[in-house]
């Protein structure tokens, strides 16, 4: 830890501590440096010419782990794009090394470095990735427009990495998600139904662990992921309240949620990890009542304290959240429908109590009870 006036532009620490740094990886033999803070790739070389020994930056640090965790395609590539952004600036040149001279087809001719060859490379990579990730994004847009046509309100779990928002998703719809204490244990979101305690059916969305100063890039890279969280109709923000920087992390998940655009979104404030506090559901509630106070990015929130690993308090969340989603009464109609609309047919049968059906001829009249989304989805398509 270091404090100082302002960072130094050419080292960050300056040149004394940089010396003392180059002292203690020497005598304990350390392989590598690890900043809690982003190195501009000017500190970053001069750095390691100092030290004799690779240095890398909290951003880094974050994509390597991101990287190990990133198990299908999406995620794989959603890691590529942000450790390629990251990388791109940080390409130097290592004399004769890197001044080879480039004579094939799609060089500059003789006279062109390899670090403007590698640039270009890994520009043509970028601009393939994000065309990937754009088709990525376009086909959970078309998911969530199937999700939209069936009347069903969407949760998304969010939070500060290692919240318990993977265990408390299992216990609620039995999905069976890795769970993990490592970090961003979970990268790609899953999507469960849910039958509330008013026998409302809704989709449970598991997301990826937030994190203080989250690198910019991989707000970027996750933005398919993240968007999950911008078209639910209630976020339950779960929070580690056993966890000394609790408040901090609220702070800083409230934080991303208004980076993406999720702020105005109604929130339950999931106070986690009940069985872990000392005062137990006592304690748990007034450590949640401080949160809340501090968390004036989104004051109307509620507080429910509830332990994922027990089950305990379960039942007041479901409560909580059956009172806070929109309600969606129950309304008898008469559908005039196409005989051949198979479709709107299997909705009503799905999701309302069909009382009487009637065929005249290629229509149908259907008299069903049915919530009153459904009745507005179905007037609409007409």
């Amino acid at each position: 830890m270091q404090s100082r006036a302002a960072p130094e532009a050419a080292t960050l620490i300056g040149q004394g501590k940089v010396q003392e740094l180059a002292a203690a990886v020497h005598s304990g033999r350390a392989s590598m440096v690890i900043f809690d803070h982003d190195l501009t790739p000017t500190q970053q070389r001069n750095l390691e010419k100092i030290i004799d020994a690779k240095v890398i930056d909290r951003t880094q640090l974050i994509l390597d782990i991101f990287a190990s965790r990133a198990h299908t395609r999406e995620g794989g590539l959603q890691v590529e794009l942000a450790q390629l952004n990251y990388l791109l600036p940080r390409l130097t040149g290592r004399g004769a090394e890197m001044s080879r001279l480039g004579g094939g087809i799609g060089t500059r001719g003789p006279g062109e470095t390899q670090l403007e060859t590698d640039r270009r490379r890994i520009a043509r990579r970028i601009k393939k990735i994000a065309d990937e990730l754009e088709g990525v994004r376009a086909g959970r847009a078309l998911h969530r427009r199937r999700r939209s046509a069936v009347p069903l309100a969407t949760l998304a779990l969010a939070g500060y990495t290692n919240a318990g928002k993977s265990t408390l998703f299992n216990r609620l719809t039995s999905a069976g998600v890795l769970v993990d204490a490592r970090m961003f244990a979970t990268l790609d979101p899953t999507v469960r139904p849910l039958v509330l305690p008013s026998r409302r059916r809704v989709l449970v969305s598991d997301t990826v662990g937030f994190i203080r100063n989250l690198p910019t890039t991989l707000v970027k890279a996750f933005r398919a992921t993240l968007e999950e969280v911008k078209e639910a109709a209630l976020v339950l923000h779960v929070v580690d309240v056993s966890s000394p920087s609790a408040a901090e992390h609220t702070a800083h998940v409230l934080r991303v949620l208004a980076d993406i655009g999720a702020a105005g979104i109604p929130q339950i404030l999931v106070l986690n990890k009940v069985d872990r506090m000392p005062a137990g559901e006592a304690g748990a509630e007034t450590a949640g009542r401080r949160l809340l106070d501090r968390a004036a990015g989104h004051p109307e929130a509620r507080g429910v304290a509830i332990s994922a690993l027990t089950g305990d308090g379960l039942d007041r969340l479901l409560a909580a959240i059956d009172e806070a989603l929109p309600l969606d009464p129950v309304v008898r109609t008469t559908f005039h429908l196409s005989a051949a609309d198979g479709a709107a047919l299997a909705l009503l049968h799905e999701f309302g109590r069909v009382l009487e059906t009637r065929y005249h001829g290629q229509h149908c009249e259907v008299t069903a009870e049915v919530p009153e989304s459904l009745k507005r989805r179905l007037a609409a398509q007409r």
